[in-house]
């Protein structure tokens, strides 16, 4: 099973568009080594030919130049990818499918009933397409197993999990199960796992026995500390109140970096989905020191696993 990181960086990639900060000043000017990044999203093959996007982010053009693999030229239309499948209804995760729109079949897309709520209403991605190439509506049902053609040999397990819905979403102050969701994505073959959550609130029981069970966890990297966007004074908001569970804990709650610690020595472990205030993506910060000397590593754009 391969595992590709198409964009390891959160809402507004780096550099962002408007912002002025360390890290994006860096990467716009190319005058460190902080790296670009692009929007979050990733892709799972069996076979290396026919892939599974998770989450369409708006740089999906960029990142599909940036990785041919994912247009094999079998035709003169043609794609690697097979299917989507959606963890929320983020902007950042889904105004990607509107880059689709030109595929001559409609799109297998597959998301839990609420995503699907807010992307046929608030952000009416679904019904749009249907003015193009259409949608093939497949509705995960939390915590039962499903495989997606071709990837036969791959097997996917949606797990509710604590963050939030889009601003834009009805539910914004109280998610429903199936707003967020992390992922069990296994080997069959081999029985191998990946968990992956960019987005993750907190770690409930289920959570922290998910990424104990998987040989590579993929999980949110959006913020070092709780407090950092009212510390930049880019906003007023806690990590928490977006959603994310800060890498260093606030309050005496435990970070993401305590959570990552408590995993078995051998697992692999991966910030991603990581915002463009996060000291962690200078490989010169005090903070990414701390975390590689505790053995996780900090997602950049092209990293590819085979589990």
């Amino acid at each position: 099973m391969k595992i590709k990181i198409l964009g390891s960086g959160a809402g507004g990639g780096l550099p962002q568009w408007n912002c002025n900060c360390a890290n994006c000043t860096s990467a716009r000017h190319g005058d460190g080594d902080v790296r670009p990044r692009t929007q979050s999203s990733i892709a799972v093959s069996e076979n290396g030919v026919d892939w599974i996007l998770i989450n369409a982010s708006p740089d999906l053009l960029a990142q599909l130049r940036a990785n041919p693999e994912l247009q094999p030229a079998r035709s003169i239309r043609d794609s690697g990818i097979a299917a989507v499948l959606l963890i929320d209804a983020q902007i950042d995760h889904v105004t990607g499918l509107l880059m689709l729109r030109e595929r001559s079949a409609p799109l297998p897309l597959y998301a839990c009933s609420p995503v699907f709520d807010d992307l046929s209403s608030g952000f009416p991605i679904v019904p749009l397409l249907g003015h193009y190439c259409g949608v093939e509506r497949h509705e995960i049902t939390l915590d039962e197993p499903f495989s997606i053609p071709p990837a036969s040999g791959i097997r996917f397990t949606a797990m509710s999990i604590e963050s939030k819905a889009p601003p834009y979403s009805p539910r914004r102050n109280a998610s429903a199960p199936g707003d967020n969701i992390g992922l069990l994505i296994e080997n069959i073959a081999s029985g191998t796992r990946v968990f992956y959550a960019p987005g993750l609130g907190s770690a409930s029981a289920a959570v922290r026995q998910a990424m104990e069970s998987a040989q590579l966890v993929l999980v949110d990297g959006t913020f070092w500390r709780s407090t950092e966007m009212i510390d930049l004074g880019l906003s007023d908001k806690h990590a928490g109140d977006m959603g994310h569970l800060a890498q260093c804990g606030h309050n005496g709650t435990p970070g993401m970096v305590q959570l990552l610690d408590a995993l078995p020595s051998a697992t692999r472990k991966v910030l991603i989905h990581i915002n463009n205030t996060n000291p962690i993506l200078n490989p010169h910060s005090a903070e990414y020191a701390v975390v590689r000397a505790r053995g996780i590593e900090v997602a950049h754009d092209g990293m590819h696993f085979q589990v």
